[in-house]
């Protein structure tokens, strides 16, 4: 540690923090992030702990946030470098250090990247930063040359002064600004003088390592003395190990040791084949008496039946919107059903993570992506400080919300085992594709029953909705305060609901055995759906025209970025081609609203999307390229759900095993994608998730208006 940088050390107070953490007791006069961060260790630079500027004057940007394929590191590092005035060339991106206290996502409260927040609460934050380092080098410059200050220019890291004609780069003036004191409120720029943000030179910065090999997966951490596992997992989502006999696995060469843990048997070994090989061998007897054996069609009924007022007499409803007088019923009326099935992520890279737990120090290296989370349960496993369990985080081959849980499900997994093995010897844990399919988590089954009354002019008058699905966030340490808004996000603020003049619309979660978890645009993924396809299907039953139907809401409604976005993507679409059939959906999702125009072929067996034109208005744009890449990815991911995606179970069990059984888009499917930013200067919002749920109602629009029947339950190849 060098004279200008703070280390945050473990301290007696630490001690009593992480003692109260792993009792369950709670500490007084402790913010979550000291409670959090208690035992951790991190060096913090004279430029604070975002931003690191080496000899030579190159600039490395700290990432707090997980880069598991969306691109995020090149508008982070960009933000920085806008303000820093850096040479764009030389900013590199480095994964930050898990520590809850110095890398909060200022939106959750913990470190962790989701909800499509990783640029937008990261904005004013590295803003700041990277104008404060961009002051200490003027300031030093000033001293230097003696000089005002005012008159001192920064461009591509280099500091100028014209009148005398000096000029220096970071690297030459980096010793004298490490003693400047950083200004805590630094004078940001103004957005109009921005020459890289926006503009199409701000590219990804992993994409020469991605391609060369060089990038690091846990997939790719080898180690010496490397044990590889792999864990036995209940067929039942409840079950737990009555018994197990592990003589025939221990017989298979390779195999070191098989280890009972809460979560199934593990069998560990010096490599991959042998652990699959020992698994296989195992012979194990599972006590279901509490599992969850209900299918998913049972599962659905029970939904169906609650929302129509014949579920249990204790099922709670809660409302999340209500306004007027619901209870008239005169009038033409339009009442439909909608069902939505189970979901896997799927993602390309299944679970996995490295860890050493040599008594109770841990350490871990995988794509982690709530660091805060996983450093909470493992420290709970092996009784140690959260901050004191040291995650070196990697790249991930996606997620779509599944590497990040309440439970560290798999992460947790694999320190388990670590413990088992001690001595601090590396365990990686490796789960096959079968395994991330049939052990969790999915995105929950969703019933919605929606009634609506019209008026004369055939406009919503009274709109009653129910929708009936699993919480995502039970086991959150995080309760939501009032009705959970992540099974409702989409239809609650929806702009059709404000334009209606009564509403009432209730949810209900009740308790199933099945895991669930937060899927690529949560609530929206169903929300959009139902909101989108009744508003054309309320549009053609009136004899009205979809988009003209959709103005005089949103204008009722004062909803003026639904407009822009919904005219930018009809201006663009240009005519419809012949021969295809056209539809539209417009949805807002993680602060940004997305307008999505699908040209869908009809011809064959299968309903084929060609082109998609999509409009989005995310706020302030830094990476336009990226925000691009977002909306392709969005619309592909969402497409591929809607055609095929569907997760089953029968008697409790999962169907589904691979690809062949969870069929998704493949590249010869996937339609042309057109992107269009609508301006703004407003703070970004999300894009990593809200193009994902407009494409499912916009091919179902396509098919309604070339008069197919209305689609009420996905996915499509069951429904057409």
């Amino acid at each position: 540690m060098n004279a200008h940088n703070k280390s945050i050390e473990p301290t007696r107070r630490d001690l009593v923090v992480g003692a109260t953490l792993v009792s369950g007791a709670l500490l007084v006069g402790c913010s979550p992030a000291d409670l959090l961060s208690a035992g951790s260790k991190v060096d913090i630079g004279a430029f604070g702990p975002f931003i690191r500027v080496a000899a030579d004057g190159a600039v490395t940007v700290i990432s707090k946030h997980i880069e598991f394929g969306q691109g995020n590191h090149a508008g982070l590092s960009a933000i920085v470098a806008e303000e820093l005035d850096a040479d764009w060339a030389r900013v590199t991106v480095e994964q930050a250090p898990a520590n809850a206290k110095l890398y909060a996502n200022l939106g959750m409260g913990v470190q962790g990247t989701g909800g499509s927040t990783a640029i937008a609460n990261s904005w004013m934050q590295l803003r700041t930063a990277g104008a404060a380092a961009r002051a200490m080098f003027v300031q030093a410059a000033a001293g230097k040359w003696n000089v005002p200050a005012p008159q001192i220019t920064v461009k591509d890291g280099v500091v100028s002064h014209a009148a005398s004609g000096k000029s220096a780069g970071f690297g030459d003036l980096l010793a004298d600004a490490a003693k400047v004191t950083p200004p805590e409120k630094p004078v940001l720029k103004d957005p109009k003088t921005f020459t890289l943000i926006g503009t199409s030179r701000v590219r990804r910065k992993d994409s020469r390592t991605k391609s060369d090999g060089t990038a690091r997966f846990t997939q790719d951490v080898q180690e010496p003395n490397l044990l590889v596992a792999m864990v036995a997992h209940a067929p039942l989502f409840g079950a737990k190990v009555k018994s197990f006999d592990a003589t025939a696995a221990k017989k298979v060469p390779g195999v070191v040791e098989v280890y009972q843990i809460p979560t199934g048997v593990a069998v560990v070994a010096n490599n991959t084949w042998a652990a699959r090989q020992g698994r296989d061998a195992l012979k194990v007897e599972w006590d279901d008496s509490k599992a969850e054996k209900r299918g998913s069609d049972q599962i659905m009924a029970e939904y169906r039946a609650a929302a129509a007022g014949k579920g249990p007499a204790d099922l709670k409803w809660e409302s999340f919107d209500t306004h007027g007088d619901a209870s008239r019923a005169d009038g033409e009326f339009f009442e439909a059903t909608y069902d939505f099935p189970y979901l896997a992520h799927a993602t390309m890279e299944p679970m996995n993570a490295v860890a050493r737990v040599k008594g109770n120090s841990v350490t871990m290296t995988f794509g982690s992506q709530i660091p805060t989370m996983d450093q909470l349960n493992a420290a709970k496993i092996v009784g140690t400080l959260p901050g004191a369990v040291k995650i070196e985080t990697l790249f991930a081959g996606g997620s779509f919300g599944r590497r990040g849980n309440f439970q560290s499900d798999y992460s947790a997994e694999c320190v388990q085992i670590a413990k088992k093995v001690g001595g601090g010897r590396p365990v990686k844990l490796v789960w096959t594709r079968e395994d991330d399919m049939q052990a969790g988590y999915f995105r929950p089954i969703v019933h919605h029953n929606v009634r609506i009354n019209l008026d004369k002019d055939g406009y919503p008058a009274v709109w009653r909705h129910r929708i009936v699905t699993q919480t995502v966030m039970k086991g959150s340490p995080m309760p939501s305060k009032g009705v959970d808004t992540s099974a409702v996000e989409g239809a609650m603020g929806s702009p059709y609901l404000k334009a209606t003049p009564a509403v009432d619309a209730q949810v209900a979660l009740p308790d199933v055995g099945v895991p669930v978890l937060w899927w690529r645009s949560v609530g929206a993924t169903h929300t959009a759906f139902v909101m989108e396809h009744t508003i054309d299907q309320l549009a053609r039953k009136t004899g009205k025209d979809p988009v003209e139907y959709r103005r005089t809401l949103y204008t009722r409604a004062g909803a003026k970025r639904h407009l822009a976005v919904m005219d930018l993507a009809l201006a663009k679409a240009g005519p419809a081609p012949a021969g295809l059939a056209r539809g539209i959906a417009v949805h807002e999702s993680f602060g940004s609203v997305v307008a999505e125009i699908a040209d869908v072929d009809i011809s064959g067996a299968e309903p084929r999307v060609r082109r998609v034109v999509t409009a989005v208005d995310c706020g302030t744009a830094i990476a336009t390229d990226q925000i691009a890449a977002q909306m392709e990815g969005g619309v592909c991911y969402g497409l591929s759900a809607a055609l095929y995606g569907e997760i089953t179970l029968k008697d409790g069990a999962v169907q589904q095993t691979n690809f062949d059984g969870y069929r998704v888009l493949r590249m010869n499917e996937a339609p042309t994608v057109e992107t269009y930013i609508v301006p703004s200067g407003a703070a970004p919002s999300g894009v990593g998730e809200p193009g994902t749920p407009v494409i499912a109602p916009a091919v179902a629009n396509a098919l309604l208006g070339a008069g197919k029947p209305a689609t009420y339950r996905l996915p499509f190849v069951r429904s057409v």
